[in-house]
């Protein structure tokens, strides 16, 4: 038996003061006694002082007693007194359940999952009762699924319902997080008991595993190869083909002979076609890679397999959804088509509709050029205005000017991003009157005459015509075009990547440097992933399986998470670990509170005590017989 709340020292001190400040009242109380008298002696005895005389000795030491048990109860029920071991009992263990991708290998007919929870519940039933157990799940991130809880059946349901991830285990944050909810308790420590298979993505070999460890480790002596990563981008000389990349990694013992092989087909259809296969040798420990491409404009899915299949048929398959080849519509309204095809035609990602003026219509969609004409309605769309009318203007003309010299290029902005020309004059111009927001492309001496306005729609009014001008000789006339396009239509025009890869944290390395503010990160619900952007490295965190999508400058990354992530180290356990499921003595089993019966009996006795002594005690209300006498009324007194 022991005090869970005092120490005896306290216990004694307490109960001490309460029982002298109760004897001290029963000493100390005045002791008063009734009498009957005569009148006449009562008004003669009035006339001395009352006389109060103090005991000497206690009057009711039954109740005295009772009052000092009953405290004595109550103070033990207070420091809780428990009948068991005192340091053995109370301990918080935490248990640390692998829930890593690799969980969901095959041993046999069962997986790693299954017996791994097998062993955390035989190492739960073999914890005393009066312990309290917390289980973390632990893959890349250590996630508790419950507080330290006393009840076996919360934990039970818990460890039943756990399920491997899609991360690979980081088990020294695990292992960190333990110990440090261990410490926070206020109670003792008790066992971290680790039970899985000790495959770890990283591990730092500064890092001290706990004293206080438990190694239920789990069998895996599995062989198993699988895909590691796949990257697709369009080629750069024909933008219809995607060219691709495969690797894959071999995490067992021995060497395998692998297949590759991809099928494409259109999305919502089962039915694929084969697109390529390739054999490959994977040593132990090591990757091979392979490389194919496949033509295709047009929206569909890509499957990679991997055969032949083993134990851990989760990264032998992985589907990437290809995105169509993005192409802009242009509408072309001029008397004189022929000046502008050649700047249209270079783009690959350019349509263009030719159209004169008498054809107009208001509702075309992607964008609008208009060649020296006002519309009588000017378009929803984004458009391109060219050398246009002083009376019909988007943007006001201030003055027409004639034989002027080009001055400069806003080089700052995209549209006149790479822009160099030497000295050549225009024969007529018209200078714009700009707006406090309107972007100066190209200047004379005079003010702007190319000049941009970023707004829903996006508008573009050149002051002259490129083609019936000295710059239609200038190398900067098509990429003029393609830069205003590009900046039209960014989407169109970005360089697009896809790849597969695993869950968890993904490591882009980016072409040019980027401000974080020119960075984008979406998931697959659009909603905006953190990241870092350090040394032209881009680094997100993804936990889950889905996909992620990049917007870096004009590069364009979209990221299907959809590998499982495996880690590739085996970790070395300490030699002075504890390993297998404990046993503990029998006699915690026995430990259990008092203090509830201690209370009850406590109570009772002070119920006991005012109902036998106390004031309202039954001789109070019992009938007193009836005195007759002769003398006058006599008067009841008290001194």
């Amino acid at each position: 038996m022991y005090f869970l709340n005092l120490s005896l020292f306290q216990f004694a001190a307490l109960f001490g003061s309460i029982s002298a400040v109760s004897v001290a009242l029963y000493l100390l109380d005045r002791s008063r006694r009734k009498q009957i008298v005569s009148t006449l002696r009562f008004w003669i005895a009035a006339e001395q002082p009352a006389v109060a005389a103090r005991r000497r000795r206690i009057q009711q030491p039954w109740s005295l007693v009772l009052q000092l048990v009953s405290m004595a109860l109550l103070l033990l029920a207070i420091a809780q007194l428990r009948f068991g071991a005192p340091l053995q009992a109370g301990h918080d263990h935490v248990i640390v359940l692998d829930t890593s991708a690799w969980m969901a290998a095959r041993s046999g007919n069962r997986t790693l999952m299954d017996l791994a929870r097998q062993s955390a519940r035989q190492y739960l039933r073999a914890l005393p009762g009066g312990d309290r157990v917390m289980l973390v799940r632990a893959d890349s991130l250590a996630t508790p699924a419950t507080a330290f809880e006393p009840d076996r059946h919360v934990i039970d349901a818990a460890i039943l319902s756990s399920q491997p991830g899609s991360t690979a285990l980081n088990l020294d944050q695990a292992l960190a997080f333990a110990r440090h909810v261990q410490s926070q308790t206020g109670r003792r420590a008790g066992e971290i008991a680790y039970i899985g298979p000790g495959r770890t993505a990283e591990h730092d070999p500064a890092a001290a595993p706990p004293r206080n460890l438990r190694l239920l480790l789990v069998p895996d002596a599995i062989e198993n190869c699988g895909l590691r990563k796949i990257g697709m981008r369009r080629s750069a000389t024909d933008p219809d083909i995607w060219e691709i990349y495969v690797s894959a990694h071999n995490y067992g013992t021995r060497p395998r002979n692998v297949t590759l092989t991809l099928n494409y087909g259109p999305p919502n259809v089962a039915t694929r076609t084969a697109a390529g296969s390739s054999q490959l040798l994977l040593l132990p420990g090591a990757d091979a890679e392979a490389a194919f491409q496949y033509r295709t404009a047009g929206a569909g899915i890509l499957g990679v397999t991997l055969t032949p299949h083993d134990a851990f048929p989760a990264d032998d398959q992985a589907d990437l959804e290809l995105p169509a080849l993005p192409m802009l519509s242009v509408t072309v309204y001029s008397s004189q088509p022929d000046l502008l095809r050649p700047a249209l035609s270079s783009a690959a990602r350019v349509v263009a509709v030719y159209r004169s003026p008498a054809e107009y219509r208001p509702n075309d969609s992607g964008l609008v050029i208009l060649d020296r004409f006002i519309p009588p309605q000017r378009p929803a769309a984004d458009s391109i205005w060219i050398d246009p009318p002083a009376n019909g203007s988007p943007i006001p003309v201030r003055e027409t000017v004639q034989q002027v010299p080009f001055a400069r290029w806003d080089t700052s902005h995209p549209a006149a991003a790479g822009l160099r020309t030497r000295d050549f004059k225009l024969e007529t111009a018209s200078v714009f009157e700009t707006a406090p927001d309107d972007i100066k492309i190209g200047e004379v001496q005079a003010g702007p005459v190319i000049v941009a306005r970023n707004g829903h729609p996006k508008i573009v009014v050149l002051g002259f015509h490129p083609a019936l001008s000295a710059m239609r000789y200038e190398l900067a006339t098509p990429l003029l075009f393609a830069n205003l396009l590009r900046w039209l239509s960014p989407d169109v025009f970005r360089r697009s990547e896809v790849a597969a890869a695993t869950a968890g944290t993904v490591k882009l390395p980016l072409d040019q440097d980027l401000a974080s503010s020119a960075v984008k990160v979406t998931a697959e619900d659009t909603s905006p992933l953190p990241f870092t952007l350090h040394d032209r490295t881009l680094e997100f965190f993804s936990g889950a399986p889905g996909s992620a999508r990049v917007l870096a400058g004009d590069s364009e990354y979209i990221y299907s998470l959809t590998l499982p992530q495996l880690g590739d180290t085996r970790w070395s356990p300490p030699a002075d670990a504890h390993r297998g499921i404990p046993r503990f003595l029998p006699v915690l089993d026995r430990s259990f509170d008092l203090w509830p019966w201690l209370a009850l009996l406590g109570a009772a006795g002070l119920l006991a005590e005012w109902f036998f002594f106390g004031r309202f005690r039954l001789a109070r209300f019992t009938a007193r017989p009836a005195v007759v006498r002769k003398e006058p009324a006599p008067a009841e007194v008290s001194r």
